[in-house]
């Protein structure tokens, strides 16, 4: 069984990114950055490369299914003149991944997946890059199968947004945020939930978002990447209907609310039960 785009097998993921400027990042990532772009080719090739090494290292045969140096991509976005640049940290990211990994599955099945002798070869390679990046942070976050909705309180109807197709499918949707509204609208969130709906797991997500965001620099630009999933459900209002969700809450109308989660569900939740179909 197949969507338009590959088996129904693989996960649909989304992105939430961070474009910084280059003076945000220290000598040794921004040669990693300029390095990252180099051949890379457009957006699009630069997606498809990337899920490319990706299943590569999972069907290889070597045993090691961690990035080696110099697996890193570059995406770079140009906003108002000033170019702005959201690193992949592979080596990062699959160190954080691993970490999970050894803490939530059975022993026996994370060592099958991660040897020891390659996690302690990739902890190296995290140790040294750690050590020299001027501000650790990870600048992209990623969801499978759907996007959560604490994300799209960034995000409002009016934001730039990109649709890119293929032929009759959306292979993506891209919407873009300056920092600074960004961060204003997950505030303006935290402050009302925490009043009106204290025990809502969304205030917990977007304390927690809140605090990433509050790493990067100030001139940075924020991009929601729907993936392969924007194809299932754009056209998509859920920018708007989580914001009229948190207003609802703020003003006591829990009939308001209650409409907006049941708009939500109806378009999310049928995504996120493929994650268990067969």
């Amino acid at each position: 069984m197949s969507d338009a785009h590959g088996p129904v097998s693989r996960p649909l993921s989304s992105h939430l990114r961070i474009y910084e400027p280059l003076e945000a990042f220290g000598p040794k990532e921004r040669e990693r950055i300029e390095a990252g772009l180099l051949g890379r080719g457009g957006r699009e090739d630069l997606d498809a490369a990337e899920t490319d090494a990706t299943l590569d290292r999972i069907v290889s045969g070597a045993g090691d299914p961690f990035p080696p140096d110099g697996a890193e991509f570059t995406r770079a976005l140009t906003v108002n003149g000033t170019t702005l640049y959201c690193p992949s940290q592979l080596v990062l990211r699959s160190g954080l991944a691993a970490e999970s990994v050894i803490s939530s599955a059975p022993r026996i099945l994370a060592e099958l997946m991660l040897p020891e002798e390659a996690r302690e070869r990739h902890q190296r390679r995290v140790d040294r890059i750690a050590a020299e990046t001027a501000s650790p942070r990870i600048n992209t976050r990623e969801s499978l199968w759907g996007i959560p909705f604490s994300w799209f309180v960034l995000f409002q109807e009016s934001d730039p947004t990109e649709v890119v197709e293929d032929g009759e499918h959306v292979r993506t949707v891209r919407i873009v945020a300056p920092w600074a509204k960004a961060i204003g609208r997950a505030r303006f969130a935290v402050a009302n939930l925490a009043l009106a709906a204290p025990d809502m797991s969304m205030l917990d997500e977007l304390t927690s978002l809140t605090e990433w965001l509050e790493q990067f620099h100030p001139d940075s630009v924020i991009e929601l990447d729907y993936g392969r999933v924007a194809d299932r459900v754009f056209p998509d209002e859920s920018c708007l209907d989580v914001r009229l969700g948190i207003e609802c809450l703020a003003e006591g109308d829990l009939t308001g609310a209650a409409a907006a989660y049941r708009r939500l569900a109806s378009r999310w939740i049928p995504i996120r039960q493929l994650a268990r179909a067969s």
